[in-house]
């Protein structure tokens, strides 16, 4: 059914863009679209996506062709690539169409970063051409549908596209659906290298100083317990929890060294939760995980962020990690949190098992 849903759609499409145009501006139908998706109009939100990025093409194509238009004039050849001059001559001649194509091009690209070359102004607005937030949204409507190939085409070619992106931090977010689908895929080798992308932007984690930071970390944790390590660590890159989390986990059911991840994550959902105890409670100090759990009760925000962050289960696998490392008296320290919480649901359970009987968790997954 979903397939047919695809192709019907597809075979919809160039009546959609030829015959249906709205007039709309390029980055309007792209809002269109959002709401269509949003409202479960899954069909008319693809339409609309693929209108908008079709429109923004042929709008950068026409300044393009606008502009090609100027520089093959007889007085314009004899400027050769200076973009000053050329611009001059635009403004005087008051040549309006390629006036405003420039305009465009200054909004979206660093008049610096063209070099005062015009070819190097041709390439840029011909590289506008793409809509890496249409082929993203795309990629969304694929993947509700569950054709997980065509959504992971599609967010593959919205971080090709990056340069273009309204919003450069949204890449992160683009790289986040990708290793999504290639984990649900089980394709794992493509889906680590991805991380890595994501990784990459953790400052904590990178090069040597990262590595001391990750043994100190464990060594703290090790000989002094949760307590100290969350009195004297803060970290709060929230861009980065969720990956450091999905490879932890990842890595424990794959029988591999879970451990650093797993603490990068914990620590990074512990210093959001404690930040967010301190804006709402004046005066607030961490002491202790017990503490910090109670002050955190009864606070909607907190817990919908360890919902989200999958909390209870961040700490029992850190627990697990620790124990696979042969780390038994600092695992149990974990799992001790658990034990008398009853908000964890099935951890309480898990932790309760093996503070009784510890064991490693048979490897599910191939990496």
């Amino acid at each position: 059914m979903r397939k047919l849903f695809v192709i019907l759609v597809m075979v919809c499409l160039p009546f959609s863009a030829s015959a249906q145009r709205s007039g709309r501006a390029y980055w309007w139908l792209l809002e269109q679209g959002k709401v269509f998706f949003r409202n479960g109009a899954y069909g008319q939100a693809l339409m609309a996506f693929e209108d908008a990025k079709r429109d923004r093409k042929a709008m950068f194509e026409q300044m393009e062709q606008d502009l090609i238009a100027v520089l093959s004039t007889r007085d314009v050849r004899r400027l050769r690539d200076s973009l000053d001059d050329v611009e001059r001559y635009i403004t005087e001649t008051r040549l309006d169409k390629a006036t405003s194509a420039l305009k465009e091009l200054y909004y979206r690209t660093p008049r610096d970063s063209l070099g005062g070359s015009v070819n190097n102004a041709l390439k840029a607005i011909g590289a506008l051409k793409n809509y890496p937030e249409a082929e993203y949204w795309l990629g969304e409507v694929y993947r509700i549908e569950g054709e997980l190939t065509l959504a992971l085409k599609q967010y593959k070619r919205a971080h090709e596209q990056r340069a273009n992106l309204e919003n450069p931090a949204f890449d992160v977010e683009i790289l986040y659906k990708i290793v999504d689908v290639l984990k649900t895929k089980r394709e794992y080798t493509e889906m680590e290298n991805i991380s890595k992308e994501i990784i990459a932007l953790d400052t904590l984690w990178q090069g040597d100083s990262g590595v001391f930071a990750r043994n100190s970390m464990s060594k703290i944790l090790e000989t002094d317990g949760i307590a100290r390590f969350l009195t004297i660590y803060r970290y709060d890159n929230t861009s980065v929890e969720e990956i450091h989390r999905i490879l932890g986990f990842f890595y424990y059911a794959s029988g591999r060294n879970a451990l650093e991840h797993l603490m990068f994550s914990f620590l990074i959902q512990n210093t959001v939760i404690i930040n967010e105890i301190i804006r709402n409670r004046y005066g607030f100090e961490f002491t202790d995980m017990p503490a910090l759990l109670n002050a955190a009760k009864g606070n909607p925000v907190i817990a919908d962020y360890m919902e989200n962050v999958e909390y209870y289960k961040t700490i029992y696998y850190l627990g697990a990690a620790f124990y696979a490392a042969g780390k038994t008296a600092t695992a149990r320290n974990f799992w001790l949190v658990l034990k008398d919480r009853p908000e964890a649901g099935q951890w309480t359970v898990r932790s309760a098992n093996q503070l009784q009987h510890p064991f490693i968790e048979e490897a599910v997954e191939t990496p």
